[in-house]
């Protein structure tokens, strides 16, 4: 006889029902939930039976982080994603990076861009038990044109191959490697539908596609039986991606009316990542190269999207929650939960709404979604036990001493923080001044003698 897993809750948020219920019971066979109810009604425990006491806790399913780069490495710049590792070292490290968005209680996540196919390849891993880590829905590299996000350098250096995106410049060429992308076994197609480029006197940015070229591409990538998902911040992108059907907009920050109607008519998800603009709001400092403009730049934009999205919100579009962790300042499992934050301060969610969004409606479009999407009968056993009530202070989920256990597929996680921070020379550029250090600078900053470098 097989034995089972009996869990005794003190409050049960099944994330189906938008309630925690208390002295709640779930028993888990094998990696999935063979039953839930109130613990005075649960069956009679086997001799062979396990018991886990979480009845001082809030228990809930697992969350997902839709917007996680695992081959990003903590990156303090672009050229840190796209330049300098191995991708033999990317692999290894996102390993880790997936291990530890596990551990800060995100049992699922989506990559929609990564280096190579490091994200597939750490899917793969995961799926055939070589370590635990969370469930994996896997793009390869993004699809970019001269007006899209990735082509960040000279046109001399053009986008490297070890780039997490890939350059297009026709049709047939982004037709011809979203079939290859298919055929290495991607979960989604990521496009990159704007990047930097503004047109002028305040038109917003420039769609990186035109409509008949997105509405192509996204026809291919569903015929494919995939995932068809954007990056677009600008107005004229996610109208763009909206009026092609894509599943997933990555920001929408100014999305505009026409666009939200588009999104209700194809059903596309949103999923604002919000969690990035707010810590670059919050954490920057005078030292940063990016302090002088960058916080003002995400300021406006947090503003714009808080108006846009909440509009969108009260349209019925439907939302995912997605964090953007890989950058230094959304390092991997620090700051995922703060999503749900964001989406209670500036979407209107409650508390409540946040959670189902984080935990229910964003595995609808995962590998697993069909096993996926609650705690009740024959769903995955993907659980978080939390001490403290998230539904009375949403930041609850952001503390690492809060998250008491996590449970894969019925499996404890183990939460020894993981080694994310580590760096190797090679993982970034040789950084070495951060000004021009003329004589008027030292004269007035430094002792003649330092400045000499020599005794007097």
């Amino acid at each position: 006889m097989t034995a089972r897993t009996f869990i005794r809750c003190g409050h049960l948020f099944d994330g189906l029902s938008g309630q925690a219920v208390p002295a709640q019971t779930l028993v888990i066979y094998g990696d999935s939930i063979d039953w839930v109810g109130p613990t005075a009604q649960s069956p009679a425990m086997g001799e062979v039976d396990t018991l886990i006491d979480y009845s001082d806790c809030f228990v809930m399913p697992g969350m997902v982080d839709c917007h996680a780069h695992i081959s990003y490495g903590n990156a303090l710049t672009q050229e840190d994603i796209d330049l300098y590792a191995s991708m033999e070292f990317r692999a290894l490290r996102s390993m880790v990076a997936a291990q530890a968005i596990l551990k800060s209680g995100f049992t699922s996540i989506i990559d929609p861009a990564c280096s190579g196919m490091v994200a597939p390849a750490v899917r793969d891993a995961v799926n055939v038990g070589l370590f635990q880590g969370p469930r994996i829905t896997a793009s390869g590299r993004a699809l970019t044109t001269q007006q899209g996000l990735y082509d960040w350098y000279p046109q001399w250096i053009g986008v490297p191959e070890a780039s997490t995106g890939v350059m297009t410049t026709s049709l047939d060429q982004a037709i011809g490697l979203i079939r290859q992308q298919a055929k290495d076994g991607v979960d989604a197609i990521k496009l990159t539908m704007d990047g930097i480029h503004a047109r002028r006197n305040g038109g917003g940015l420039i769609a990186a596609y035109t409509q008949a070229e997105t509405h192509a591409m996204v026809d291919e990538i569903h015929r494919l039986g995939k995932l068809a998902v954007v990056h677009a911040r600008g107005r004229e992108g996610a109208l763009y991606s909206a009026r092609a059907g894509v599943d997933i907009i990555y920001h929408a920050s100014s999305i505009c009316d026409d666009g939200i109607q588009a999104a209700l008519d194809k059903d596309v998800v949103l999923c604002p990542s919000l969690a990035l603009l707010v810590n670059n709001i919050d954490f920057h400092e005078p030292t940063d190269p990016s302090a002088p403009w960058w916080p003002d730049i995400q300021r406006r934009e947090l503003n714009t999207a808080s108006r846009n999205l909440q509009r969108a919100r009260e349209a019925g579009v439907r939302f995912m929650s997605g964090s953007e962790a890989g950058f230094a300042v959304t390092p991997y499992g620090e700051w995922g939960a703060k999503e749900l934050e964001a989406h209670v301060r500036y979407l209107g969610f409650t508390p409540a709404e946040a959670i189902v969004c984080a935990t229910v409606e964003s595995t609808r479009l995962l590998r697993e979604r069909d096993r996926l999407g609650g705690l009740a009968k024959g769903k995955l056993a993907d659980i978080v036990a939390v001490k403290g009530d998230p539904l009375s202070d949403i930041t609850v989920l952001q503390r690492r001493e809060a998250i008491h256990a996590v449970l894969l597929g019925g499996r404890p996680v183990d939460l020894s923080p993981a080694p994310t921070h580590a760096r190797h020379f090679s993982e970034f550029s040789q950084g070495m001044w951060h000004r021009v250090y003329d004589r008027a600078y030292v004269n007035a900053n430094f002792p003649r003698e330092a400045a000499a470098g020599v005794p007097a």
